[in-house]
């Protein structure tokens, strides 16, 4: 058995095609001519744009918008300036082919995104790649074969590129796995979009099959076998069995009340990050929605979003959720959140950084546009708005106070806006979650982001192979900060919320019940999972402090 990082859930029984990568031949030498070169270089841009946009343009109508986006990214790489001057000053400077150049100054950058505490960023990289693979193949004048695949294929590979999983055949390929990649890539995504169960991560799994061999995924334990025994086929199949009758079970809370053995109404909503998403928390029964990242509005592109684009990202998710709460977050951005459009400073700590609030608050033009859409598009649904990376309560009387201005500005134009606005902080700054009793007597609700508070609080980075075993949420010290929070918001009879990860920890959640939580909110695919969990939980008395 070999075992990766569970990426798309789901099992898969099939015949191993092993994908091989395509060697490229590139032209080395310092005698090109560098107009000749450059006029290569434009000409395999254009020819990728006009590829890159017929890819998105199917992936639309197969996948949906929200994945076709992916491809925006890949899009702006093409215009990146920074990127694409690097590669022409190689030519004009060096006398390098542009072939050469591109794939120096490709991995220089896939070096610098692999590099970033932020793992998001990190996968950046393999877009990087796939566009810079695909300028070189154009550059080459070469094609790949073009791969056939029998049915109930597994494919195995080194790595896959959005481009490369959004052109799978689904009625042939019944899952993936491969030797590089993360939860959090645009592959694995997309994966799970698509319902193709896939395990990445593996390292070398390429070194160990071959094609025609049979191969057993699970991709909720993250876990392959290759050429298995009949005694593990009959035990695979049994889990397999297990994983659908659960799945099927489940189905039937969806228009269930999340109501604690003992009578405690609890919110179970999802997080998203793009407007699209919405439709993946109704479907699961999303009692609201507890965390709307607005970073996509900033991301991978050159422009800065205008007040209409945010009010119009913000009102289909209102009217789409029909009167259920809806959570949107500031813009939460900066250090090692990279956003062209912002053009941000560099920074040796960027987690401890100018980031989030501390970013808005010192860009007023840029927040109170942000804030205006808020505002007008309040009037479309139960919008509640929260500041995130709040230190102390000063920074949230500084963001009220623009929000006032913003409300003097919208009165004075004639724009309604709605009245019962609640507003309220992320608690991910230990000094938030001491202070939260006194924080909660301004604010109207509180939400605790545990990934940022457990690193801050035990000065660990998760991601960092090197430390991440230190990185704990059930460590006694966070505990005692949420319990501080959750205290704190229920002095002053405010809601307390939670959005990071352990919200939708199955460990966790009967707990966080006990401690008196009173909304959890996490991915879609976990909503039913908690719901099951918190019905057959009680409330109880609060437990003893930590």
């Amino acid at each position: 058995m070999y075992q990766g990082i569970a990426a798309a859930e789901g099992y898969a029984s099939g015949i191993v095609h092993l994908k091989r990568d395509w060697e490229l031949l590139i032209e080395t030498g310092n005698h090109y001519d560098p107009r000749q070169e450059l006029a290569r270089l434009e000409q395999a841009r254009q020819e990728a744009r006009l590829q890159l946009e017929e890819i998105r343009r199917q992936a639309a109508i197969d996948l949906g918008e929200d994945h076709a986006a992916v491809f925006d990214a890949h899009l702006m790489f093409l215009e990146d300036p920074e990127y694409m001057e690097a590669v022409e000053s190689k030519i004009r400077q060096e006398r390098l082919s542009s072939m050469a150049a591109l794939a120096e100054v490709s991995d220089q950058f896939g070096q610098m995104f692999a590099s970033l505490e932020d793992e998001y960023m990190r996968e950046r990289a393999a877009d990087l790649e796939d566009v810079s693979r695909r300028l070189l193949r154009i550059l080459s004048g070469e094609q790949p074969e073009e791969e056939s695949h029998a049915e109930q294929t597994v494919l195995v590979a080194r790595d896959l590129t959005p481009s490369d999983t959004a052109a799978l055949d689904r009625s042939k390929v019944i899952a993936f796995v491969t030797d590089a990649g993360g939860r959090t890539s645009h592959t694995a995504i997309m994966a799970r979009s698509m319902q193709i169960p896939a395990v990445v991560g593996l390292k070398n799994i390429t070194a160990r099959v071959k094609s025609g061999d049979h191969m057993l995924v699970d991709g909720n334990r993250g876990e392959v076998l290759v050429n298995p025994t009949p005694e593990q086929i009959r035990m695979f199949h049994e889990r397999e069995q297990e994983y659908r009758e659960e799945q099927e079970a489940l189905r039937r809370l969806i228009h269930v009340r999340t109501r604690t053995l003992d009578g405690k109404d609890i919110e179970v909503a999802a997080n998203i990050s793009r407007p699209q998403d919405v439709d993946q928390a109704i479907a699961n029964g999303a009692d609201g929605i507890g965390l709307y990242r607005t970073e996509f509005l900033y991301m991978n592109r050159l422009d800065l979003p205008s007040e209409e684009e945010q009010v119009e990202a913000f009102r289909y998710v209102l009217e789409r959720m029909e009167g259920k709460p809806v959570i949107i977050r500031t813009l939460d951005i900066g250090g090692d959140k990279a956003a062209h459009s912002l053009d941000l400073p560099r920074e040796e700590n960027p987690f401890l950084g100018y980031r989030a609030i501390r970013l808005c608050l010192d860009r007023p033009d840029l927040f109170k546009v942000q804030l205006r859409a808020l505002l007008r598009a309040s009037v479309y649904g139960n919008l509640k708005v929260m500041f995130p990376m709040i230190s102390g309560i000063e920074e949230y009387r500084a963001a009220m106070a623009l929000v006032e201005d913003c409300q003097a500005e919208l009165d004075r134009e004639n724009i309604p806006w709605s009245k019962t606005i609640a507003w309220g902080i992320t608690v991910e700054i230990p000094s938030t979650a001491i202070m939260a009793k006194e924080i909660a007597s301004e604010v109207d609700f509180l939400s605790i982001g545990t990934n940022d508070l457990t690193q801050y609080t035990l000065a660990c980075d998760r991601m960092s192979e090197k430390v991440s075993g230190l990185y704990d949420p059930m460590h006694p010290a966070v505990l005692r900060l949420i319990q501080m929070t959750i205290e704190g918001g229920h002095a002053w009879g405010k809601s307390v919320g939670m959005c990071g990860e352990m919200a939708g920890d199955p460990e966790a959640i009967a707990f966080l019940v006990r401690l008196g939580l009173d909304q959890f909110s996490m991915a879609p695919g976990g909503i039913l999972s908690a719901r099951e969990i918190i019905l057959q939980s009680e409330a109880g008395d609060p437990v003893d402090k930590y």
